[in-house]
């Protein structure tokens, strides 16, 4: 691999950059940043076009996504490999479909800052405190805000996350260190802070208690444990962790052990484990428990009263179930969990809890039993295992006590010497876990209480437990790295099905193989259930099954066991279901109503009918039970097949008119809100009058147009949903208003096959109702959404149905819209004799309204009518006058569209500089109004104006344009790109 010149160095800890030298390189749109932060990422691995374009655009790619990749790589190989002295080595190499790039570790910020943060933890083990705290705080200097701070798509989020707990993570460390070495003058207003900002984080409270402690102000530290002890009952319904409430009881006693910092092992001690005391503990002494580490600011607490520890060792227990024997994929979930445990294959040098979550039928329990026999060998003391049943139809949930008996007498205890009190239990238990290293499988836990007296309170173990329950009390309070299965990727429910049905099998009926895989949802037990029908039967094609999956769609009843509940996808959601409050099942049940793919914590609010600070617990409540999944803040989606199972309760538990109110409330809740959005997006625009919100209906409200789209943006696809949905359930009224408040988003972001689609969904409804006046509406709007999808002959013939409508019911202001309508779409489709007409027509009903405000459209598309005529002097004053008239009042969208015009007008006459002066002038005014539609169309007319002069600068604004129209999925790029085909 070619070595990185020296001089060019990365940066993503903070906004994306890169310099060469001293001097700072221009990387280009937010979006081909991600580009380049993608393959910084990558670190040498090459990056497929695939994950390149999902991390620009997630799910939801435009149909040029491909070739604007390219165009990003190749505008990023210009950036990075040319310098002052001409071209450099080759820097971003194609790999396969994909991208690499050649950067070495001291060119790459986050490289330098892992290693920076290794190299310190090396020397804390060793003991040499003072420059392990100097190297963290040159790491953490190299921080300039958040990582990819400014990035759109699910790439940033992500990696943002990922790396702020890194940074974290070293900011603890390096403040533990200094309150050891004693700096607590300037570690207490750090640790203020970030408690104040992550109050859950146990150990950052724990460092502010002994800091303030260590500095005379016992108080303030005793303050600082009630604070973190109210958030954390507060958000989490938990109590601090033992070690924090240990402290707290220290401090309040005043502890004078805690005064001075604990003595440091010698660095050559510390290399073998710590250095054995004078006298040795003894067994049920914290300190046997969990010795000392350097570097670590608490001290243990002197010898309590002590518990026997049994003087022999008991043979090994090895209580794993077997694994499965089928079990595939899961890799980059068993790849994180392997960066757990040390490299070197040995266990451990503290106490490891992983806690695995995940719906009911994900695979929790396979990928714990399948994960803990690869480890296994790392733990000689033994494996245990519990089923603490804490979704078990059958018998009650297994008490901590009960759990504790069971493994004291895996571990060789005598009944006789367990005694009747529960801490003293506890106590046994983790003494005789004192100097062993074992593996401990909890399974199926309940909540985090169940499963905090059943830790381990020495180093050296691995614990893992799997929960339908989201433990966040493990998390904050032990440190538990929490894991949360989610559906599998098509590729491993593929995997699954042909270890038990062959590859052949599959291969053969590829569609059929892919219709199952869709329909069970990736869902492990799903998949199990159909794959073992399957099996049953060898001579039934696949087809037959995937018909039958088919035939139950919106049921269950594909997915049944037979006589065992444990593989009947009902049975099991059931048990997950029996055990919500009523709040929260019935909101569980009224979520299967909704159709969109996810739901707002707002628009959940309006289904249930009941006010949105109520709603937040009853949603954590189905999340910590992982009925439903906040796939992002305030976002939550729920898994197909609980979609169905959700919705199978609500038929028979929730009666048909709680079920219909339930469903008009969140139709109007959407409706009203984007409502509320349009005069943001078409300001100055006549409303769509619409009957009141029902009774707990509380629609949104917005201060600017970038809110109101980007509201419209996020809900875009269950807005669409909501038509269909509101058409077929009796809601005609919502199914074409709700289009026709959302038309001039759909235009301006240029999502027109969606604004077709509603469009002649709404008209539909309309009809079948009898709602005249909403067919009318319909009508004109399927004839702009027609328009905007380019079948411009075709706009023409819904104009005039409405304008036969609009006659019979004497709607003359409706009539007058159409008027101008027609000539806009007669202009359109290639007959501007007929556009000059009844645009002159629409002109004299404005004036004789005095309707400013139409006659400044009016006169810009009489201007464009006499362009296409080569009246090129008429276009000029009528634009010119249209431009008064829109400035006047404000339309500064149709502005934008005039000044394009006029420019092409000045264009066609030469006058080449005029025209790029309108150009920019139109470029101004579509950003400010957010027409992105309107930027890339005016960017290519700007192209072609710079073509006479400038054809590098013409190449330049097609590119930005293709950029733009991409984005917007738009089939002016195919336009934009034939022109640079050409100019090449």
């Amino acid at each position: 691999m070619t070595e990185l010149e020296p001089s060019l160095y990365f940066s993503v800890l903070g906004p994306v950059r890169a310099w060469r030298g001293e001097h700072e390189l221009d990387l280009g749109s937010p979006q081909q940043r991600v580009t380049l932060a993608a393959l910084l990422l990558g670190r040498g691995r090459p990056v497929a076009l695939g994950e390149l374009i999902h991390a620009v655009w997630g799910e939801e790619p435009p149909k040029a996504a491909v070739s604007v990749v390219r165009t990003y790589a190749s505008r990023l190989r210009k950036v990075l490999e040319t310098g002052p002295q001409g071209r450099l080595p080759e820097l971003l190499v194609s790999v396969g479909d994909g991208y690499l790039i050649r950067v070495g570790d001291d060119s790459l910020d986050l490289a330098v800052f892992e290693r920076r943060v290794a190299q310190a933890k090396k020397l804390q083990t060793a003991g040499d405190l003072a420059d392990a705290a100097a190297l963290l705080r040159e790491a953490l200097d190299a921080w300039q805000g958040p990582a990819l701070a400014g990035l759109p798509g699910p790439l940033a989020e992500s990696e943002e996350s990922r790396l702020a707990e890194q940074r974290l993570g070293a900011l603890e460390t390096r403040l533990d260190i200094d309150v050891v070495l004693g700096r607590h003058d300037t570690a207490v207003p750090e640790l203020l802070a970030l408690t104040a900002k992550h109050p859950l984080r146990e150990q950052l409270c724990q460092l502010l208690m002994l800091a303030l402690y260590r500095s005379g102000r016992q108080a303030e530290a005793l303050a600082a444990y009630r604070s973190a002890r109210s958030s954390l009952v507060a958000e989490l319904g938990i109590e601090p962790g033992a070690s924090l409430r240990d402290l707290h009881d220290r401090i309040l006693a005043g502890d004078r052990t805690l005064l001075d910092p604990p003595t440091l092992d010698p660095p050559t001690a510390a290399a073998h484990g710590p250095v054995p005391s004078a006298a040795p503990a003894q067994a049920g002494d914290p300190a046997a428990a969990e010795p000392h580490r350097p570097g670590t600011a608490v001290a243990p607490a002197p010898p309590a009263d002590q518990a026997s520890a049994p003087a022999e060792q008991p043979p090994s227990p090895a209580q794993l179930p077997s694994d499965l024997p089928t079990f595939v994929g899961r890799q980059s979930q068993l790849d994180h969990l392997r960066t757990l445990l040390p490299d070197n294959g040995g266990p451990p040098a503290t106490l490891v809890i992983s806690s695995i979550g995940g719906m009911a039928g994900i695979g929790k329990s396979a990928l714990a039993v399948h994960w803990a026999h690869e480890v296994a060998d790392r733990f000689p003391d033994g494996q245990l295992y519990v089923s603490l049943r804490g979704f078990d139809p059958n018998r009650p949930v297994m008490a901590p006590e009960e759990a504790l008996r069971i493994l004291l007498d895996a571990l060789g205890v005598s009944p006789a010497r367990i005694p009747s009190d529960f801490d003293a239990q506890v106590s046994l238990y983790r003494s005789t876990l004192a100097r062993r290293r074992v593996l401990l499988l909890l399974d199926n836990a309940r909540d985090s209480e169940q499963v905090r007296p059943l830790l381990p309170g020495s180093a050296g173990s691995l614990v893992i437990v799997t929960s339908r329950n989201h433990l966040a009390g493990l998390t904050a309070s032990e440190g538990a790295h929490p894991l949360t299965l989610d559906q599998m990727t098509p590729v491993e429910a593929f995997d699954v099905l042909a270890a038990r049905l062959g590859d052949e099998r599959l291969t053969a009926e590829p569609r059929a193989a892919g219709e199952i895989i869709t329909r069970c949802g990736r869902l492990p037990l799903a998949l199990a259930i159909v794959a073992a029908h399957a099996a049953a039967r060898p001579g039934f094609p696949l087809s037959v099954m995937a018909e039958e999956v088919r035939d139950n769609h919106s049921s269950l009843d594909a997915f049944a066991g037979g006589d065992d509940s444990a593989t009947d996808v009902r049975a099991v959601f059931s048990w997950s279901y029996r055990a919500l409050p009523a709040p929260a099942a019935r909101l569980f049940r009224l979520l299967g109503l909704h159709s969109g793919s996810d739901i707002s914590a707002p628009a959940v609010a309006a289904l249930a009918g009941v006010p949105l600070r109520e709603i937040r617990a009853v949603l954590a409540e189905l999340t910590r039970a992982h009925l439903l999944t906040e796939h992002f803040p305030g976002r939550y989606v729920l898994h197909d097949l609980l979609r169905d199972y959700a919705g199978e309760l609500a038929g028979t538990e929730d009666t048909e008119r709680e079920r219909d109110e339930a469903v008009g409330r969140l139709l109007a809740w959407y409706l009203h809100t984007a409502d509320a959005a349009y005069p943001h997006i078409t300001p100055n625009r006549p409303r769509i009058p619409a009957q009141a919100p029902p009774a707990g209906c509380r629609p949104l409200e917005f201060t600017t147009r970038e809110e109101a789209l980007e509201w419209c943006e996020t809900e875009r696809g269950n807005l669409v949903d909501a038509v269909h949905q509101a058409a077929g359930s009796g809601h005609a009224g919502i199914a074409w208003r709700l289009p026709a408040v959302l038309w001039g988003f759909f235009y301006l972001r240029s999502h027109t096959h969606d604004w077709l689609d509603t469009t002649t969904t709404g008209l539909a409804a309309a009809r079948a109702a009898g709602d005249r006046r909403g067919e009318a509406q319909g009508l004109v709007d399927t004839s702009a959404a027609l328009r905007g999808s380019g079948m411009l002959e075709e706009t023409i013939g819904p104009l005039h149905e409405a304008m036969a409508i609009c006659e019979e019911l004497g709607d003359t202001a409706g009539m007058s819209t159409i008027v101008a309508n027609l000539g806009d779409a007669y202009l359109l489709s290639g007959q501007p004799g007929n556009s000059v007409e009844y645009t002159l027509r629409a002109l004299a009903i404005a004036r004789d309204q005095d309707d400013a405000w139409s006659q400044g459209i009016g006169l810009a598309n009489l201007g464009d009518a006499y362009r296409r005529l080569g009246r090129l002097d008429e276009a000029v004053t009528c634009l010119e006058q249209a431009l008064t008239f829109l400035r006047k009042h404000d339309n500064r969208w149709v502005e934008g569209v005039a000044l394009d015009m006029l420019g092409t007008v000045y264009r066609r006459l030469h006058r080449y500089d005029d025209a790029v002066s309108l150009y920019h002038q139109a470029l101004t005014t579509h950003r400010e109004v957010g027409n992105r539609w309107g930027e890339g169309y005016t960017l290519g007319n700007l192209g072609d104006a710079q073509m006479h002069e400038d054809p590098e600068a013409a190449r330049s604004t097609w590119l930005e344009a293709l950029e733009i129209l991409s984005d917007c999925d738009h089939a002016d790029a195919e336009k934009i790109q034939e022109r640079l085909d050409r100019l090449a």
